[in-house]
C-alpha cells in the first residue's frame, strides 16, 4: 500500500504542473469530449496511444485489448465504436498493432497459456489464412514481426465490415478506418492501410511487401 501512495503523490504533481501551464485545462476537458480519433490497440504498456500520437487528454478515444482485436462477439469493443462513430462522430478510426506483441508471439507458440488461448485463436486463424507466407520469413522473429502486420490488416477488414461502419458510410458520415503498426524499438508508426466509404482500400507505405 505504501508503494500504491506514490500513484496519488504522483497525480497531484500532474495536476498541478498542468494547471501552471494551462489555468483552464481541466475546465475544458470536464465540459467536452470531442475527439476526432478511435484508437483501437494492444492493452501493452508500452503502446500509450496519446503519448505515440503526441495528442493530450480528450483527443484520443481508446479501446485496448490483447493484440488488438476486433471479432463480432465482443460487445464490450464494438459497443465503442458506435459511441465513437454515432456520438462522437470521430474521423479516425485506427487499429494500432506492434511488433513485439506478447499475444501474437502466445499463439504461434504449442504452449498453452489458459482462457487466453479461446482469445488467441482469433489470431491463430489469420496465421493459418497466410500460412504460406509467414513459413517463408527466415527467422522467428520476422514470421512474428509479419503476423502482426497481417493481423492489423485482418482487424481493419473485421472494423470496416461491421454493421456499425457500413451503416455509417451508408448514411454518408465521413471517416476513415487506418491499420498502423508501432515499434518498441524506435518509437515510430508505420503506415500499413487505409479503408474508406465504398469499402475503397488504399495500402500504406508500409503495407507488407509479401502482400504487394
Amino acid at each position: 500500500m505504501e508503494d500504491f501512495k506514490k500513484v496519488f503523490e504522483a497525480n497531484k504533481a500532474w495536476a498541478a504542473s498542468t494547471t501552471a501551464t494551462d489555468p483552464e485545462f481541466f475546465s475544458r476537458l470536464a465540459h467536452q469530449q470531442t475527439p476526432e480519433h478511435l484508437w483501437i490497440g494492444c492493452s501493452d504498456s508500452r503502446v500509450p496511444a496519446n503519448q505515440i500520437m503526441d495528442l493530450p487528454p480528450g483527443e484520443v478515444f481508446v479501446h485496448r485489448n490483447i493484440a488488438n482485436i476486433v471479432v463480432p462477439s465482443d460487445l464490450n469493443c464494438l459497443s465503442v465504436l458506435q459511441y465513437a462513430i454515432e456520438v462522437l462522430k470521430v474521423r479516425h478510426v485506427i487499429v494500432c498493432g506492434h511488433y513485439g506483441c506478447g499475444g501474437i508471439a502466445a499463439s504461434m507458440s504449442s504452449q498453452k497459456n489458459g482462457m487466453i488461448d479461446n482469445w488467441l485463436r482469433h489470431i491463430r486463424t489469420t496465421a493459418r489464412i497466410y500460412s504460406d507466407l509467414i513459413d517463408k520469413a527466415a527467422t522467428q522473429e520476422e514470421k512474428t514481426d509479419l503476423l502482426c502486420e497481417l493481423n492489423v490488416i485482418e482487424q481493419v477488414q473485421n472494423v470496416c465490415s461491421t454493421t456499425i461502419v457500413q451503416d455509417a458510410w451508408d448514411r454518408g458520415q465521413k471517416f476513415a478506418v487506418h491499420g498502423i503498426i508501432y515499434s518498441v524499438k524506435n518509437g515510430l508508426l508505420k503506415d500499413v492501410m487505409h479503408c474508406e466509404a465504398g469499402n475503397k482500400v488504399t495500402h500504406g507505405e508500409d503495407f507488407p511487401a509479401v502482400l504487394k
